[in-house]
């Protein structure tokens, strides 16, 4: 485990205990934890004190809110958060994964289809070249199928993309993503993150080349554009 957020608001519906897990294996040029990624490095917790804490602030969840399960990519230990969503879920506790969708092995589809109330599904990129500039690992394909099992099981998802100018906001490629996505059931809403460097000194600390230190913010116009253009595919379109 890498870390814990209490009362978090931005990792799912409600207020959420947010559990960062460590390890992921992708390095996406955007990503602002990057001492996540280290599949070797974080700490152990018992699923039993996880279970404790998440009852403790079950009082101010309401009937929204929950637990979130981030990262890292917290499918890479898609065997232990069985165990740990089946007691939240015998709490009476609604369960979040947010997930890159590279990982859906037997265990990964168990948890899924029968304990995971919701799935945040990040889309990288929707061609293979961009999809592989972004992270440094290929096939695409991955996420795709990842979110047709998602469809297929008729629960909850949403998706998340962030706008990187001249990269990923690119109305080509949100037309393209929207065409894609246009007939799934189970989407709720598409949140947009525009880009940020809030992480640049994590990568610095970590003595690693931040390579999109020359690119921009987006202007509110480009971030208007992207969200009109959305807004024709999904019942909801937010900026986070």
């Amino acid at each position: 485990m890498h870390s814990i957020e209490s009362f978090g608001t931005h990792d799912g519906p409600g207020i959420r205990l947010v559990i960062f897990l460590q390890g992921c294996k992708l390095k996406c040029l955007y990503c602002h934890n990057p001492d996540t990624i280290d599949t070797s490095g974080g700490s152990l917790m018992h699923i039993d004190e996880l279970v404790e804490k998440a009852v403790k602030m079950k009082p101010y969840f309401s009937e929204k809110g929950g637990v979130t399960v981030s990262g890292g990519e917290p499918l890479l230990q898609s065997k232990e958060l069985i165990s740990f969503f089946k007691r939240l879920k015998q709490e009476g506790i609604h369960t979040n994964i947010d997930t890159n969708g590279r990982i859906l092995n037997h265990f990964t589809k168990t948890l899924l289809d029968d304990y995971t109330d919701l799935v945040m599904l990040d889309i990288k990129h929707m061609t293979e070249e961009g999809y592989k500039a972004i992270t440094g690992v290929p096939n695409n394909e991955t996420t795709f199928t990842f979110a047709k099992h998602r469809e297929a099981s008729g629960k909850k998802m949403w998706l998340r993309y962030v706008l990187i100018p001249g990269i990923t906001n690119i109305p080509e490629l949100l037309h393209q993503m929207g065409s894609y996505f246009k007939n799934y059931k189970t989407i709720e809403k598409i949140e947009l993150q525009p880009y940020h460097k809030l992480g640049i000194h994590k990568w610095k600390a970590l003595g690693w080349n931040y390579q999109l230190k020359d690119t921009r913010e987006n202007t509110d116009d480009e971030i208007n554009t992207a969200v009109e253009i959305l807004k024709n595919y999904f019942k909801k379109v937010k900026v986070n």
